[in-house]
């Protein structure tokens, strides 16, 4: 008896470390694991062609995407070994403009399917362990949406029988068993984040951004709940919003800032709105009140920062660091610069205290890392993978 409890105590703190969506179970970019220590070491490596989505870990498998030879390709790991389970690859355009181009968009796993989305509007429903095709459509060829210029980037959300996709001016949403679209909205460009799920005043919405405004629809027909205009250049609104209470922090780049949304009546109002933190596309993380996060646009002068949530207040600014991405774990912040260069440091408001930093790639690094079941994946733009231990 007590060796049946045992095992299924450790199965469900296997479960509880996985990480099968973008920016995790609870979608703010914080893993419930506890960090073995700080000496960085890599286990296994992969090529997985040029691209910058991040990495989903469920059930000892580890899947992302990539572009090599005019095809997309999603990858499917074994987390421990890097052992490549399957893949599938399908013709695609690099969409090199202004940067190195290939996939964007992070696969998401639940109930034993991966869904993946394009850039330029593929869906996908796998089956998570072997790699069959369970159904797929070009979403953007059947409703005629227009692709924003740097094509589809949000990573796919199950809300219950629903897959919910950025794909409109306030989103799309399939069958998730079959693919039938649901609702779909008006065929004007979506922004770049992932479709948030969050309740406020015990009503479940999901938040969404378009290339012009933040907005909450009704997941059940995609009715809009509220609409906040937020108009970035050249309509990059990517960095995913973080609620705390009835209060959503928003943030973007190209100098435009970030605000924080209190959603308690039906008009949003905005609590504070400033510069002190302009997000181009990597997400912050919120920690005890605080934020942390890259603060900049990749091509000029950015830094590491942490503001007060409450008030917009900066409490600190490293410039040492550079544009980054990072994610949190164990009252921790685990950075990749850049330059690849992994740091972990604690979370303090007071000044950034790194524990550890070690230079684990070379090439543009601007994805996002992931802790998952104490291994720590990361990549580049050209598409060197690594999976690294933290002892």
């Amino acid at each position: 008896m007590k060796y049946t409890l045992f095992l299924v105590a450790f199965a469900t703190l296997a479960q509880a470390a996985d990480w099968p969506i973008w920016r995790g179970p609870n979608h703010d970019g914080i893993s419930p694991e506890k960090l073995a220590g700080t000496e960085v070491k890599k286990l296994w490596e992969a090529q997985i062609g040029i691209g910058f989505a991040s990495f989903t870990v469920a059930d000892g498998r580890v899947y992302t995407t990539g572009h090599a030879d005019d095809k997309d390709t999603v990858f499917c790991f074994d987390a421990t070994s890097g052992k490549q389970i399957w893949k599938h690859d399908y013709a695609a355009d690099l969409g090199d403009k202004y940067y190195e181009g290939g996939t964007s968009a992070t696969p998401t796993i639940e109930g034993g399917k991966a869904y993946h989305l394009s850039r330029w509007g593929d869906v996908f429903c796998f089956d998570a362990a072997t790699g069959k095709i369970v159904w797929q459509k070009n979403i953007q060829k059947e409703t005629g949406t227009d692709i924003p210029d740097w094509g589809f980037a949000g990573s796919p959300l199950v809300d219950g029988e629903k897959l919910i996709l950025n794909v409109g001016k306030g989103g799309t949403a399939l069958d998730k068993a079959t693919g039938k679209t649901l609702w779909t909205s008006e065929k004007n460009s979506s922004g770049y984040c992932t479709p948030y799920p969050i309740t406020v005043n015990g009503k479940a919405q999901v938040v969404l951004s378009s290339g012009r405004a933040y907005k909450g629809v009704d997941p059940a027909n995609g009715t809009v709940l509220w609409e906040h205009t937020w108009s970035t250049s050249y309509g990059v609104n990517a960095a995913d919003p973080i609620l705390s209470g009835t209060q959503l922090f928003i943030s973007s780049g190209y100098n435009k800032g970030c605000a924080v949304l209190d959603l308690a009546s039906a008009e949003p109002a905005e609590v504070w709105r400033s510069r002190v933190m302009r997000n181009q596309f990597n997400s912050s993380v919120l920690i005890e009140g605080n934020l942390y996060g890259s603060d900049g646009d990749e091509s000029k002068s950015s830094s590491l920062k942490c503001i007060d949530f409450a008030t917009g207040t900066e409490k600190w600014s490293d410039a040492g660091t550079g544009f980054c991405s990072l994610m949190a774990a164990d009252g921790k912040l685990i950075i990749m610069t850049a330059k690849g260069e992994l740091i972990i440091a604690k979370a303090n408001p007071a000044k950034l205290e790194p524990i550890s930093r070690t230079p684990v790639l070379k090439g543009r690094c601007w994805t996002a890392p992931v802790l998952a079941n104490g291994r720590i994946y990361v990549r580049n733009a050209a598409g060197d993978m690594a999976c690294l231990s933290v002892n």
